[in-house]
């Protein structure tokens, strides 16, 4: 699989629509769709907003990793203790 198509598998396993990612994102629909198609090169801020929304690595969305496991420790986790 393709770094640009674990960002369709994410979106659609988790229920989101491209409309919906690209509002969090504040772009078009079209815009994201043409990350999801391999049209438009993603940049590091997509990525890492992406790893926090979905909360999993950028190595899983950028197709290094396999494991779209949840990330432990966390900022936030660790921001709160």
């Amino acid at each position: 699989m393709t770094f640009y198509e674990n960002l369709r598998v994410i979106r659609e396993d988790r229920g989101y629509t491209q409309k919906q990612i690209a509002e969090v994102l504040e772009t078009t629909q079209q815009y994201y769709s043409d990350y999801e198609n391999g049209k438009r090169d993603i940049p590091i801020r997509i990525y890492i907003t992406l790893s926090k929304f979905y909360n999993v690595t950028i190595d899983y969305l950028a197709g290094q990793s396999d494991s779209a496991e949840p990330l432990s420790g966390s900022r936030e986790k660790a921001d709160a203790g």
